[in-house]
């Protein structure tokens, strides 16, 4: 099965192992992330303002473009998630915002918001199967205790982003679960680890990274993981200074699979 796959661009700098083992393991599925062409930046925060149309107009094309081909539209980072679905939902919803930004497109090929847009995880619990992952499964994480971080961006707002419960999710405790590790149950999974404002105020998103940690450490997690690069950085660099490992969930996944070790061995 092929999918159109937006990476993004973090994806193609800091973050190069959460698109690299996405890839990978899709292959052990036999499904095929096939990249938008001539992709750009979604801009890595929503426009929240209805007359903010520049912004939108990336997440757009790379919607129609999944929507020519009759193709679901995947992602995994999660600010390109939170942002690409709700423009999405933007252009399917509003009359306003949806004329306003196919006057800037092709007058013979606009977009309507017609695209699907699923994050990996979802492909991995919906279209994929925890059963099956745990079919293919070559090395086990033999019941290491790890601490899924979800975040905001991947949960709010429900009626829009409807990925999970917004306030006890659990799609990341079953996929710790389908490649055998042992998820670890805390306060603070679902909270803002105050990655945005790092650069304006460092005390205050030092203090929000150190409490989810903190949290997560006290109910014995031995290491976290977690599908937002802006999340990972700001934990590692922004939390405890003595804390536990973060990995992006791609990782372990590939590691489960025997991917991680194929790619260490060439």
């Amino acid at each position: 099965m092929v999918y159109s796959y937006y990476p993004g661009c973090t994806l193609k700098t800091k973050a190069k192992k959460l698109d690299r083992y996405a890839r990978d393991c899709a292959q052990i599925f036999e499904i095929e992330l096939e990249e938008i062409e001539d992709w750009q930046c979604c801009g890595g925060v929503y426009p929240g303002m209805a007359d903010e149309l520049a912004t939108r107009l990336s997440p757009v094309r790379a919607l129609r473009e999944a929507g020519d081909k009759k193709q679901d539209l995947v992602t995994v980072c999660s600010a390109c998630h939170h942002v690409i679905k709700r423009v999405n939902e933007d252009v399917k919803t509003s009359g306003e915002i949806r004329r306003k930004i196919n006057a800037y497109l092709e007058p013979e090929n606009g977009y309507e918001g017609e695209t699907k847009v699923i994050h990996y995880l979802e492909l991995l619990r919906d279209r994929i199967g925890f059963d099956r992952i745990r079919e293919k499964v070559k090395q086990p994480l033999n019941g290491k205790k790890i601490a899924p971080y979800y975040g905001c961006l991947l949960l709010r707002p429900y009626d829009v982003m409807n990925f999970d419960d917004p306030e006890n999710p659990s799609i990341m405790e079953e996929f710790l679960l389908a490649i055998g590790a042992k998820p670890v149950h805390y306060a603070l999974k679902n909270e803002c680890c105050g990655g945005y404002v790092t650069m304006e105020d460092e005390e205050f998103a030092s203090k929000k990274s150190s409490s989810i940690m903190e949290a997560a450490m006290d109910q014995g997690a031995e290491s976290m993981i977690t599908a937002c690069p802006l999340c990972k950085y700001n934990l590692e660099n922004s939390g405890l200074k003595n804390g536990i490992p973060v990995y992006y969930f791609t990782e372990l996944l590939a590691e489960a699979l025997g991917v991680k070790e194929q790619e260490e061995g060439t």
